[in-house]
């Protein structure tokens, strides 16, 4: 039986009392009153700190014992859960399946709203019964914190020994997760509107998750996006630059060494700074965990 849920009484529902004369304002006073907005999404995710540092870890933990990850949302929560998993494979060179996005209504969703498509729970357990099995991690996201499909998708998750994680922008989300990540991010400048302040918080948390677990699995080295996919022109030439500022060498140097790396950055510095061929390099990293720091530690 759906769980009754008074909608009047949610953060996000609430009109704002700061913004009763939205229609009144002038261009520039709108804004002021967004950007005040949005400073306190900032400070929401500031709060949840600790809640998002053990979400990474945890993740972590799963992708390194072969596990995938999935963002599970409807609406703006799907979509920006969507963005996310996309931005992985040339961010951190990830193969596609390793992180996924379910949204509720499917991919027609992505680019038209089907806001009855939230409510539809049955949906959200068949949709990760689908996808997902023991030892991925699901991450639920609803800003109202009781979105049916993603209250049922973690649940169904749970139950097939999946890790989960709750990603909402109230604090009175009844949704059961293993790590509950509660943005008090509070009524938005129009009343209800979570692709607002809700949606800014959201996707901040978001970007703290992937770059915290990738940054885990050895992705980055420094702030460097050592494990870029170089497959446009931007993308090549920040790569060369990596190659030649990481290994001391000049750029035909790089160039011809990253061809013989098959674009790997990573794989191409420590061909030249330890000397090596491709595979010898490659199982120096394979042995290294994928990090460039530990495998240029190793000799």
């Amino acid at each position: 039986m759906p769980r009754t849920v008074r909608y009047d009484r949610l953060p996000t529902e609430a009109p704002h009392p700061r913004t009763a004369d939205l229609d009144r304002l002038t261009p520039e006073q709108l804004i002021r009153a967004m950007n005040r907005e949005d400073n306190a999404a900032v400070k929401a995710v500031e709060r949840s700190a600790k809640e998002i540092g053990r979400a990474i870890r945890l993740i972590a933990a799963c992708l390194r014992d072969g596990g995938r990850l999935f963002f599970v949302g409807a609406g703006t929560s799907g979509r920006l859960g969507v963005i996310e998993a996309a931005e992985c494979p040339p961010t951190f060179s990830t193969p596609a399946s390793l992180v996924q996005a379910l949204i509720a209504g499917g991919r027609d969703a992505v680019f038209r709203s089907k806001e009855g498509a939230e409510d539809d729970g049955a949906a959200g357990c068949n949709a990760v019964q689908r996808a997902a099995r023991a030892g991925d991690a699901v991450v639920g996201i609803t800003a109202s914190g009781v979105t049916p499909f993603v209250d049922e998708a973690l649940r169904c998750a749970s139950s097939l020994g999946a890790a989960t994680v709750l990603l909402a922008c109230s604090g009175q989300s009844p949704i059961p997760a293993d790590i509950r990540i509660l943005l008090a991010t509070g009524p938005e400048v129009l009343a209800g509107s979570t692709r607002l302040k809700a949606g800014t918080a959201t996707k901040l948390a978001l970007n703290r998750l992937t770059l915290g677990v990738m940054t885990q699995l050895g992705k980055t080295h420094g702030n460097l996006m050592v494990d870029v996919r170089p497959t446009s022109r931007k993308l090549r030439e920040r790569a060369l630059r990596l190659v030649q500022s990481l290994a001391g060498v000049d750029r035909p140097e790089a160039e011809r060494t990253l061809g013989a790396a098959g674009g790997s950055v990573k794989l191409a510095v420590v061909m030249l700074r330890h000397g090596l061929d491709k595979e010898p390099a490659r199982q120096l990293l394979s042995r290294s965990q994928s990090s460039l720091r530990t495998a240029l530690e190793k000799r």
